[in-house]
């Protein structure tokens, strides 16, 4: 069999559809490869083997039936931020320690339909709350490139387990650059859909206005292949947008002419790791070789105010979101001679210190006496920031920056400055501001560290980014790279 650290989800499809391969066999393999590496990397909060197992002697079953498809089969690991029907959800918190969801996320249902192997659920850090998977109550996940270091976050668990093979692709949820942060540092796809294109059913809210979930994978060209399944009007979501989804294959061209590229200087301002500068721009400039146009001199003067909005209305619609943990319905539950003390100790032990901080300073915001200084205020130059996008997507096809200033950092590093931390997630949150698609795509390494190049959209223009992408990718080896395991 072909080294599975080299096999992508469209590669293991034509071996499954030769019956070269069968996904007992993938799965088992996969499933080895996890027990091997799991305990160095901590990529997973639960483990699914027997389910895993179950779901792909059914594949088989539905394929020797003549059923057909590019994920039939094929082992994926979620975000345990996502519920699944009968299988812990925790969002990596004490509070959901021990919930079981009765039901689907609607993201899942179009996955079993696809004919998903799950092999788990992965770390994360709690209630997504974070950039480097630190934050996670029960263990950090490790980077496969170098496991002293952070594999970002916070869909760090997911990242790891594509990168270092524990899966062939993954479901991660960005509230703020989780998907694309971890994809850069662990050297992997990761691709945040239009607000709205994907269902948010059943994925557990940090910031309702803000969350997207999207895949994780090994190429572009897996990307679009994952989307294809999870985007599409659910009526369950207040929010999706009935858009119709196009065949986002088709957009996998390798032909960049007449697409026009903006490279907004902001993004390359002071506090980025100049090695990660020059990387990104050589990647820019392979944009350029492939045909596209460049102009190296966008502005959007309102991108460093990006920021501080995300820090008053995602913690402000966390602390909303959050309330209904309070340990009488469901959730971490304490003992005390009253419901008061109970609902406080149960909020005391079951969220971690980074969780409360974000509540507290979304309740702060939103408070009597601070809510138009805060909270109002940064609605107003969310509406700033989303129209110069809309402005410069009038000229440009795409923009492309840096996905993370800087490299992947060391376990501990910054678990004591949250400033710094967040601080981090500067290149990725304006997307979330303006619910626009975006991804990020390995661009090289400095040091033997991963970098990521981020390539921005219109809303609902996705397939732009999988061309620009997809195109890089046949000129480029970045992306099959594999760490040292």
């Amino acid at each position: 069999m072909t080294d599975l650290l080299s096999l992508s989800i469209h590669q293991a499809t034509d071996f499954l559809a030769r019956r070269e391969l069968s996904s007992v066999e993938l799965t088992r393999e996969v499933l080895a490869r996890i027990e091997a590496l799991e305990p160095r990397l901590g990529a997973f909060m639960t483990l699914t083997p027997e389910l895993a197992l179950q779901q792909a002697e059914e594949a088989d079953r539905r394929r020797a039936a003549g059923e057909a498809g590019p994920l039939l089969g094929v082992p994926a690991a979620i975000k345990d931020v996502i519920c699944t029907q009968g299988v812990r959800t925790t969002c990596s918190s004490r509070m959901l320690a021990d919930f079981v969801p009765p039901y689907d996320a609607t993201v899942m249902e179009r996955l079993h339909a696809a004919g998903v192997v799950m092999v788990g659920k992965t770390n994360m850090d709690e209630f997504a709350m974070g950039s480097s998977t630190e934050n996670s109550a029960f263990h950090p996940t490790r980077n496969p490139w170098d496991t002293n270091r952070v594999p970002g976050g916070s869909s760090g668990g997911s990242a790891a387990a594509v990168s270092a093979g524990l899966g062939l692709y993954a479901l991660g949820s960005d509230t703020g650059g989780s998907i694309r942060q971890p994809a850069a540092f662990c050297s992997v796809t990761g691709l945040k859909p239009t607000y709205g294109r994907v269902s948010r059913y059943g994925l557990i809210a940090f910031a309702s206005s803000l969350d997207q979930i999207g895949p994780m994978t090994a190429d572009v060209e897996d990307a679009a292949l994952v989307l294809q399944a999870i985007a599409g009007h659910d009526s369950r979501d207040s929010t999706s947008v009935p858009e119709p989804v196009p065949d986002y294959r088709r957009a996998l061209v390798a032909d960049l002419r007449g697409l026009r590229i903006g490279v907004p200087q902001e993004y390359f301002a002071q506090g980025i790791d100049p090695a990660v500068a020059e990387t990104v721009r050589a990647g820019i400039s392979k944009l350029g070789e492939l045909g596209a146009s460049i102009d190296w001199e966008v502005s959007l003067p309102s991108t460093p105010y990006a920021l501080a909005v995300y820090y008053i209305i995602a913690p402000s619609e966390c602390s909303a979101n959050l309330a209904r943990y309070d340990g009488v319905k469901f959730g971490h539950g304490a003992d005390a001679p009253n419901i008061w003390e109970a609902m406080s100790r149960a909020r005391a032990e079951g969220f971690g210190p980074e969780v409360k901080r974000r509540i507290m300073l979304g309740t702060y915001a939103l408070s009597a006496g601070y809510y138009d200084a805060y909270y109002k205020k940064a609605q107003q130059v969310r509406t700033l920031i989303s129209r110069e996008f809309a402005a410069a997507f009038e000229r440009y096809d795409l923009l492309v920056t840096p996905t993370s200033p800087i490299l992947p950092f060391r376990l501990g590093e910054k678990t004591q400055d949250p400033v710094s931390m967040y601080l981090c997630d500067v290149c990725t949150i304006p997307v979330n501001i303006a619910g626009l698609p975006a991804m990020s795509i390995p661009a090289g390494f400095v040091g033997g560290l991963p970098v990521g190049l981020q390539l921005l959209a219109a809303p609902f223009a996705e397939e732009k980014l999988l061309q620009a992408g997809y195109a890089f990718q046949q000129a480029t080896t970045w992306h099959k790279a594999r760490p040292p395991l």
